[in-house]
């Protein structure tokens, strides 16, 4: 029965993550092309009033990974958050600094005022993009520990598969965010939303290819995948979303483009889930010190009384988010930016 809590809360932790993802991913995409598509101080207002009504709601689901993390498995809470406190303490600001820049951008008719938060944005959308990319692309190859806890440093992370891990979450957010605004915004702004999408895509593309790649050579991800090959169907559902993305794109059936990219993100999330399935922190000094399922959980107790309210408010708290992207799904028009509380 403990065995079969551990790992169904492995999963639900893996589904929190490529929740918040494939939600916040849009509105880092977003903050991150607004110095190349926001032509204007109105294009930019139009892009950041896309994500207004959405991104903070986004952001509850770092949250409640987090807090998963440190109820359902508190020994890897422990380690995450000193062995990779520096990115997460420096995604921390620049998730601080983002929320203060679409309050504070509005608030001053300068053009100085404006344009020092607009860098605030664009560097604090893509700063937790690529690190996020790095410190899960250093769990998915294993991170240097042992019996004396930790033994390297953020110059470490930034090793070439991390690095790697960066780019494609820069890129998934990217083509995301791109398509969230093909959605929301109209005229030029619409067009140059298209085309960015279009080029993105390729790039997004070629950059999964080398990480796939780089994943074989670095990682024993594709371990779980070779003892099970019926596992395979995870990355096929990925090749297929993305491809999908790209078709639905060129009809300009916007909508369904961006659900395709919103499970590009979720399947290539849990592509790597299931492939380091049963560790959570793997140790690449000796597997013998890596975390995992079921030797840093809580008690059965906890995973048992944790499931029970999962059960009962996850289901509410996405049909409270479905009703949310319903009702802001429309056009910015100059209306909603007239409004009282529009940034």
């Amino acid at each position: 029965m403990e065995a079969a809590l551990q790992t169904i809360w492995f999963f639900l932790w893996g589904l929190l993550w490529a929740i918040f993802f494939m939600t916040s991913g849009f509105d880092l995409g977003i903050g991150s092309l607004l110095p190349f598509l926001g032509k204007s101080d109105m294009d930019k207002r139009v892009m950041i009033n896309s994500i207004g009504p959405l991104w903070d709601g986004n952001e509850v689901w770092l949250i409640t990974a987090g807090g998963v993390t440190f109820a359902a498995f508190p020994a890897v809470y422990a380690f995450m958050f000193s062995s990779l406190y520096t990115p997460l303490l420096l995604i921390l600001f620049a998730l601080i600094f983002r929320g203060v820049s679409f309050e504070f951008r509005g608030k001053v008719e300068s053009e100085t005022w404006k344009k020092a938060w607009d860098v605030t944005i664009f560097v604090s959308s893509v700063l937790p993009a690529i690190l996020f990319g790095v410190a899960f692309a250093n769990i998915f190859q294993g991170l240097p520990f042992d019996q004396n806890g930790y033994q390297g440093n953020l110059i470490y992370l930034l090793n070439p598969y991390g690095l790697l891990g960066g780019v494609l979450f820069l890129m998934l957010f990217l083509v995301h965010g791109a398509l969230w605004l093909t959605i929301r915004a109209s005229g030029d702004l619409l067009g140059r939303a298209d085309s960015a999408a279009n080029k993105l895509w390729f790039g997004l593309t070629g950059v999964a290819v080398l990480f796939l790649g780089a994943t074989y050579v670095y990682t024993p991800i594709y371990d779980n995948y070779v003892s099970s090959p019926v596992l395979f169907v995870v990355p096929l559902i990925t090749v297929a979303a993305l491809f999908g993305t790209k078709f639905l794109l060129i009809k300009k059936d916007y909508l369904k483009a961006w659900i395709s990219s919103a499970a590009t993100i979720v399947s290539a999330t849990f592509f790597c889930i299931i492939g380091l399935f049963p560790n959570l922190f793997p140790s690449n000094i000796n597997n013998v010190y890596s975390l995992t399922a079921y030797n840093s959980s809580a008690s059965q107790l906890t995973l048992t009384i944790m499931l029970v309210v999962v059960l009962i408010f996850i289901p509410l708290v996405i049909g409270y988010q479905f009703w949310a992207y319903f009702i802001f799904s429309g056009k910015v028009t100059e209306e909603d930016l007239a409004e009282e509380g529009a940034y």
